[in-house]
């Protein structure tokens, strides 16, 4: 049990050291860290990137087993949401990203919308 959950851990790791360089960098610009586990930074720093990066589409954002947040009340609104895409991190790892960018890429070739109807999405959602 222990060594499964070593290994979902150490399979998302590419994207958790993504989310957890933006988080502390968003630290030296006014950011929080809310919870230990899975990581969640917001505010700041944090919310600058959040923003830029989705245009102002996403209150937050998974990578690996790090939640970037734009407010903490962001992040308890989205949080059932983000564990979702936790647990898909911990599955797909490394592939996690093609993959969510494959089918969002494919949707928006066929006139769909990329994000509401991506499969990773939709189990987010409870579709």
């Amino acid at each position: 049990m222990v060594l499964l959950r070593l290994l979902k851990i150490l399979w998302a790791s590419p994207y958790t050291m993504l989310g957890l360089s933006i988080g502390l960098i968003g630290l030296c610009f006014g950011g929080r860290v809310v919870r230990r586990w899975p990581l969640e930074f917001c505010d700041g720093g944090v919310a600058w990137f959040l923003r830029r990066f989705t245009g102002e589409f996403a209150m937050a954002m998974t990578l690996g087993h790090v939640i970037l947040g734009l407010t903490e009340s962001a992040l308890d609104i989205s949080r059932e949401h983000e564990f979702v895409h936790v647990r898909q991190y911990e599955r797909w790892g490394p592939l996690f990203g093609p993959a969510y960018l494959g089918y969002y890429a494919y949707l928006k070739a066929r006139g769909r919308d990329g994000y509401r109807e991506n499969p990773f999405e939709k189990e987010a959602f409870g579709d």
